[in-house]
């Protein structure tokens, strides 16, 4: 790594053919490539990650001597949001590229570059550049499996060894680079450059709990509740979106008193005791030992292919609560409460039909319950449309759950309530939690509402999740085998089906291992595990839906993607 402002020299005597700012995240930024002619034949050198001024001075057929300046280093941003350093290639063929050359080489392609590109240091000599291509997946996978839980699961056959991300991107160890549609959690982008220097600059500071004033819980309280509604005017700060959820029942149990819950089929809210006995995604699947006696679940409001299908369902669902309030006040029960996340993830990014959500709302306070909007994975501007899942469906909770995007991956989430509900919950037990709301935690937490808010994340998780989602109902139309687009924002699911609408799991995990070859991660969800998730960052960008695209398209049109 060098410092911004150190002057960048020829090596050979040279032609200028490239002169460029190529601006854009991971981008070159100033970048100017020469070309040498020795005896016979010709080769290009390329310096990258300069000052814009610097290079944009030169003149395309301007020769520059061997040791004369070439350019200036840039700093973050300008330098294409990298530390500053030297980007240096030698290459024998420009092979038509203009500016967005390959920085590095994907390991199965290796032997072709070092075909066209000499190594350049067989002109420096440094040994700390030593070539180090040892794939030592297989060991870490194996100490995995002696030292690690046997439940912990892996992404694909063959696991990616992934060592740095930068926005939406993630880098495995030989440099390849992949797009990330799924990673929701790092919510502004994989190591947001603003928000890991708001941790760095706390963290060198103090980190302790909440039993001290401290300026930073306050200043995140009063940020975060200018996106909700005034009615949710409470907050409990907690360290993950399970310990919000799990923290909601217990606010349900203080202002009830009942443990009576309903909530729907495949639905998921964490991975604790009380959380996974309300997650039927969980007690219903492998390893669950079915719903707790408290647990009411109605069947899940899919307007695809659900027990009631088409726009006019959510009133048939809605009954299906009724059903269930009906039953707990049959048997001299109080209801508790209701949850359900506004697009249900894990069910298969299922939307929940118009006017479902308000008409329930209505039932189960009627009958004198707590209504819950699980937000760990759709709040936070990733609807686009709305700052908060529930908003699209015109109704106010008595509570929200936020998760982990609020902390860009870093341990904060919280609960949001009202003030009834925090008073009745203040019943004499003291609520503490030791690092939920701490210095570190909320410093990160202030910054992504303050990245979104400055990079306009909110109106880009529209527009760009408008633009996917049409050119996705387009791939529809010509391919058969994919039978919904639906969701709202960067946050949607395109499901796998037969013409009898019977799911097709192999064909859906066929397209996740071949976008995975062509460098985009994409995962599936629901039941049938027919449904391709899309949950990217929300730095997520035009371009990067064009190549999803693409390459789904070319997938879609091979010969074991079609269905009879």
């Amino acid at each position: 790594m060098l410092l911004k402002n150190t002057p960048v020299h020829a090596l050979f005597d040279g032609e200028v053919v490239i002169v460029e700012n190529d601006i854009g995240d991971k981008e070159y930024g100033g970048l100017v490539v020469l070309k040498h002619q020795q005896k016979d034949f010709y080769f290009y050198t390329l310096y990258g990650h300069n000052t814009a001024q610097s290079v944009l001075k030169h003149k395309l057929g301007t020769i520059i001597k061997k040791g004369a300046q070439v350019a200036v280093l840039a700093n973050y941003p300008e330098n294409g949001n990298w530390a500053p350093h030297l980007h240096f290639e030698i290459t024998m063929s420009l092979l038509d590229y203009k500016t967005d050359f390959p920085g590095v080489a994907y390991f199965n392609q290796i032997d072709v570059w070092k075909s066209l590109c000499p190594d350049p240091n067989l002109l420096f000599k440094i040994d700390g550049f030593k070539e180090n291509l040892i794939d030592i997946s297989d060991e870490i996978l194996t100490q995995r499996k002696n030292h690690l839980g046997k439940s912990l699961s892996l992404q694909y056959q063959k696991p990616l060894h992934i060592v740095k991300g930068s926005n939406q991107y993630l880098i495995d160890v030989f440099g390849r680079k992949y797009l990330d549609t799924v990673n929701n959690v790092a919510h502004v982008g994989h190591e947001n450059f603003n928000v890991v220097k708001a941790g760095q600059n706390q963290m060198a500071l103090l980190n302790t709990n909440t039993r001290y004033l401290h300026e930073n819980i306050t200043t995140l309280a009063k940020e975060l509740l200018e996106t909700l509604p005034k009615e949710l005017s409470v907050l409990h700060f907690v360290n993950s979106g399970s310990e919000a959820n799990e923290l909601a029942i217990r606010m349900i149990k203080a202002c009830t008193n009942s443990d009576e819950i309903i909530a729907s089929e495949h639905g998921y809210h964490g991975n604790t005791n009380g959380t996974i006995h309300i997650s039927s995604y969980k007690f219903d699947g492998k390893g669950g030992s079915g719903k707790p006696k408290t647990t009411h679940v109605f069947p899940i409001p899919d307007a695809f292919r659900g027990k009631f299908r088409g726009e006019n369902s959510g009133e048939k669902y809605a009954q299906e609560v009724q059903l269930l309030i009906d039953e707990i006040q049959q048997q001299n029960k109080k209801v508790g409460g209701f949850i359900i996340e506004p697009i249900i993830s894990c069910g298969g990014q299922v939307v929940l039909p118009n006017g479902f959500l308000q008409e329930v709302y209505q039932k189960v306070r009627k009958a004198g319950g707590i209504c819950i909007s699980d937000e760990v994975q759709t709040g936070v501007g990733r609807m686009g449309k709305t700052f908060w899942g529930f908003e699209l469906h015109n109704v106010i909770p008595d509570i929200i759950t936020i998760g982990k995007p609020l902390g860009n991956g870093h341990p904060i989430a919280a609960v949001a309530c009202t003030e009834e509900v925090a008073q009745k919950f203040a019943n004499g037990m003291e609520f503490f939690n030791t690092f939920g709301g701490n210095p570190v935690s909320c410093a990160i937490a202030t910054e992504v509402l303050r990245e979104i808010k400055r990079e306009n994340l909110q109106e880009n998780a529209l527009k760009v999740g408008e633009y996917l989602k049409s050119e996705l109902k387009k791939l529809s139309k010509k391919f058969r085998i994919i039978g919904d687009v639906r969701g709202q924002g960067l946050f949607l699911g395109i499901e796998l089906v037969d013409k009898q609408l019977h799911p097709l799991a192999e064909k859906t995990d066929y397209v996740i291992n071949r976008m995975k070859y062509f460098g985009i991660l994409m995962s599936s969800d629901g039941s049938d595990h027919n449904v391709i998730k899309i949950k990217p960052p929300i730095t997520f960008t035009i371009k990067n839906a064009k190549e999803v695209i693409f390459y789904l398209h070319k997938i879609f049109g091979e010969d074991f993607m079609k269905i009879i």
